[in-house]
Order: C-alpha cells, then sequence, then structure tokens
C-alpha cells in the first residue's frame, strides 16, 4: 500500500452534501465532491488488511456482504492515492460497466465489509468511487470503446434497466450486435424512472451513458412492449440468443377497507410520473403540493418518496415503518462482516427533519384502513401500533397492539412496500419456466432458462434487489449468452 499507516493518521471524511433547506427547492444532485487531495487521504486509509472483505460479494443472513461485482477496491484506492486517477479509473472499469450509478445509488455493502470498519468508520469506498468515475468524464477519458470485430451474431434484451445494460455492454464488447427493447419512452429501467433526479440526474448521468452505449454500438428500441407491440415468438425468430431483464416491477399492495378511493397510489406511479415531468415540464403528475402525506414502507422508495413529495411542497410527511428502530451501533447478533443493520437518516429523512423538525418515520406501526370523504378521495389514515411475537398458531409476525390506534391526516397515500416479482404476461407469452416467487427459473451463474437461447438475469430472476446485484447478473448472463453463441467465452 502507498501508506501503510494511513488508517492510523486519517479519519474518515465525506463531503458535505447540498444544504437540505435549499436543496429541496429544486431537482439537481445534492452530493458533492472532496478535493483531490482529501480524497488521496481516504484512500490512504485503505489498509493492507490481507483479506480484503470489501470484494468478496456473498450473502451473509440474506444480506449483502462486499462488493457483488468484485470491484477491486484495494487497487484503486492504492491508486488514488499516488494520484494515478486514470490508471484508477481503468480498474474500476474492468469489474464496474456504470460506476457512475453504483457510485450514487448502491448502498454501499463494500464498506460494510470493510475490515477498517471492525473498530473504526470504514473506508469512504461509496465516495472514491464515483469521484474516480466522475473525474474520468470530466478529463474526457470515458470515450466510446467499439469492438474491433463483428460476431455476426444478434441478442435482444428485453429491459434497459441495470441488467439489461450491463449485459448489453458486456455482449457489445464481445462483437455482438446487440438490440435493447424497452417500453418507456426512454431508456435506463429502474435507473430512469425508479429513482429521483437529485438522486441520479437523467440528463447528465444516466443518458450521458446510453449514448456512448449507442456510440459503441448498442441499438435502443423504446416504446416497445414486447408480447404486444412485437411478439415473443417473432423475437426469437429474428434473434440468436435472448436476454430477459425486466425487472421485479409487481408492486406490493395493501388490501385493507378504503384501498379503492382516490389519492392512494403505488409509489413508483408516482416517482415515475414525478420524472417525467422533470424531464418534460409541460407532463402531468401526482402532486403532492398542500397536501398531508402519508408513505406506507420504510425503505429506499420510501425516502424517495418523502424527498419527492417535499419538493412538492407537502404539509406534512409522515412515513410508517412496520419493523422496529434499528439500534444506533450493530447488535450482538449483527456482526462484522454482514450488513450493519444500524439507524441512520438518509436524505429524504434529513430533508423532513430540516424542514419539519423530525424524523418522519413512525416505526412498529401499520395502516388499519383507509378513510375517504364524501367525494371518494382518501383523508386519513388509521393506525395501530404493533409488536413483532408469536400468535395463537405459534406463527411469528406483527401483532397489533389494542388501545395504540391513531388517525392520520392524508391526501395522498403512497405504497412503497417492495415488488411481489416480475410482470406476468410476457412471461406467459415466451412460455418460460417460473419458481414458486413467480420469477424466471434460472441458476444463478448459468441464467439459463427453460429455453434455449433465452436467458434470465437481474430482480426478474432473483426478485427485488439491490442495483448492484442486477450489475452482477447482467454481466453474468452476458458471459454465459456469450458461451452460447460462440462455444467459448472471455467475457468475466
Amino acid at each position: 500500500m502507498g501508506k501503510p499507516t494511513g488508517f492510523i493518521e486519517f479519519t474518515r471524511e465525506l463531503p458535505a452534501d447540498r444544504d437540505p433547506l435549499e436543496r429541496i427547492k429544486d431537482w439537481k444532485e445534492f452530493h458533492l465532491h472532496l478535493p483531490e487531495d482529501s480524497l488521496k487521504k481516504q484512500g490512504a486509509r485503505c489498509m493492507d488488511c490481507g483479506i480484503p472483505f470489501c470484494h468478496s460479494g456473498t450473502l451473509i443472513s440474506g444480506m449483502a456482504s462486499g462488493c457483488p461485482i468484485n470491484n477491486l477496491i484495494p487497487e484503486w484506492n492504492d491508486l488514488i492515492f499516488r494520484g494515478l486517477w486514470k490508471e484508477a479509473l481503468d480498474r474500476l472499469h474492468k469489474t464496474n460497466n456504470f460506476p457512475e450509478f453504483t457510485g450514487r445509488v448502491c448502498p454501499a455493502p463494500c464498506e460494510g465489509a470493510c475490515v477498517l470498519g471492525i473498530n473504526d468508520p470504514p473506508v469512504t469506498i461509496k465516495n472514491i468511487e464515483v469521484s474516480i468515475i466522475d473525474k474520468g468524464w470530466e478529463e474526457g477519458w470515458v470515450v466510446p470503446q467499439t469492438p474491433e470485430r463483428r460476431t455476426g451474431k444478434t441478442v435482444a434484451i428485453i429491459g434497459s434497466g441495470p441488467a439489461g445494460l450491463s449485459a448489453a455492454a458486456q455482449l457489445n464488447q464481445a462483437g455482438h450486435t446487440v438490440t435493447v427493447f424497452e417500453r418507456a419512452d426512454r431508456p435506463g429501467g429502474l435507473l430512469m424512472y425508479g429513482i429521483p433526479n437529485m438522486k441520479l440526474d437523467k440528463k447528465e448521468v444516466v443518458l450521458r451513458r446510453v449514448k456512448l452505449l449507442e456510440d459503441e454500438g448498442v441499438t435502443f428500441k423504446c416504446n416497445v412492449n414486447v408480447g404486444t407491440d412485437i411478439t415473443a415468438e417473432q423475437l426469437r425468430k429474428d434473434f440468436d440468443a435472448i436476454i430477459v431483464a425486466t425487472g421485479a416491477t409487481k408492486p406490493r399492495d395493501l388490501p385493507i377497507p378504503g384501498r379503492e378511493l382516490k389519492g392512494i397510489h403505488f409509489a413508483m406511479d408516482f416517482l415515475t410520473a414525478n420524472t417525467k415531468a422533470v424531464l418534460d415540464p409541460s407532463g402531468k403528475y401526482i402532486t403532492a403540493d398542500g397536501k398531508d402525506v402519508v408513505i406506507i414502507g420504510g425503505g429506499d422508495t420510501g425516502t424517495d418518496c418523502v424527498g419527492t413529495s417535499i419538493r412538492h411542497g407537502c404539509t406534512t410527511v409522515t412515513q410508517l415503518e412496520i419493523m422496529a428502530k434499528p439500534p444506533l451501533k450493530r447488535a450482538a447478533n449483527n456482526p462484522w462482516p454482514e450488513w450493519p443493520k444500524v439507524y441512520n437518516m438518509d436524505y429524504g429523512q434529513q430533508e423532513a427533519a430540516a424542514k419539519f423538525g423530525d424524523d418522519p418515520r413512525v416505526y412498529l406501526t401499520t395502516a388499519t384502513h383507509f378513510e375517504g370523504d364524501a367525494d371518494g378521495n382518501v383523508k386519513a389514515v388509521h393506525v395501530v401500533n404493533v409488536e413483532w411475537k408469536k400468535d395463537e398458531k405459534g406463527n411469528f409476525g406483527p401483532q397489533k397492539i389494542p388501545g395504540t390506534e391513531k388517525v392520520l391526516p392524508a391526501q395522498l397515500v403512497l405504497l412503497a412496500m417492495g415488488f411481489l416479482g416480475p410482470e406476468q404476461p410476457l412471461l406467459d407469452a415466451l412460455n418460460v419456466e417460473r419458481d414458486q416467487r413467480s420469477n424466471i427459473k434460472a441458476e444463478h451463474e448459468k441464467y439459463t432458462t427453460s429455453l434455449p437461447g433465452v436467458f434470465a438475469a437481474g430482480d426478474c430472476r432473483r426478485g427485488q434487489s439491490l442495483v448492484v446485484w442486477a450489475f452482477n447478473e447482467g454481466r453474468g448472463a452476458a458471459r454465459e449468452c456469450d458461451r452460447f453463441l460462440m462455444g467459448e467465452t472471455s467475457l468475466p
């Protein structure tokens, strides 16, 4: 390592974000960068730990531990310390097709597995990663890499989200002719419409990379719904192989009394319409302006709904979380290198606290029914506290606590409770085999479905997961697809 004692000499430092009360006035990204000298010191904190768990990319207790795409983290940390930025970018791109995406939206399981994190704050891996790629774009180092030869083989990729984009990038570099089909009006899938602009800028970040892929030879066909605008059968005739990367977009509903009332929406409908309106101000969207907003679900999507609602000008915002409030430090049953299940305030909660005075999350709380007005609009959410214990049948789960009922005013309710799996019409049209959870049945690291020449990657195969796991699967499916087409593969 360039600085063997760096982890002793330097403390963890992250750049300050834009002030919450200022950033809620616009849709611009809120993260800032550290000066290069400070980044060098942060790179120097990467210790010569012997076994770097940060890029192990495994599952422990059902959670990611280390980087799922096996980023060469100690190598580019060392290169940053030595001021070798271009070399660091080359090492970063060796395992990661889109570090400007992961550096912005990945929850950084690498940092949760950092060896330094056993007894000190971990290395700022995510911030270093995004700083490397952003400098690469600024310096003009990120340029189209056109394949030297074409194989004559054609591949259709259904879905342009994280898995589809990474598969397209890899297969194109292998020399295959790749066409990506996207039913939305712009490429990017979750990256385009599932994540708000203030976390991941659409024009300056997402579409910039899409343009680079197009310059490298990838074709994108938007507004094409496979199974409707073109049949699955025709696609199999026209292409030598197919990768299905449609994500897990079937939202979890909340079938309680009053669900039919107006003003209750799935979170992804709310976020998608908003991003479209940000890109095209004449577009219609679901507004939170002047409303009491209740968001049901405490995950990242719920947080995005908080930040979006505040930017609209909501009167109040409350986020219901059925789980208990996490501890401030790792619990005894959550040891390193597991993902640390600890309390923190993400950007949306920080903004809510700055504007309204407190974290908007209410823990151990669930909705029992929605109340409407005479015109069929939602006006309140009835909630109750819960405790997690076994019921009379011995099943462990949330049990309502009598006497804790409350009524929350709400003219807008957003359901952000996760996803149940992929939408089924396309899979029915393909007649592909599925598992018990309705996901496409395909073994991890093989990605082959029940149909020869048809592969599956990302959330449509594994279920709802992290963006970085989708990148892992897209790259893996590309490798196996290349092997199927050519009889061998040099893709990682």
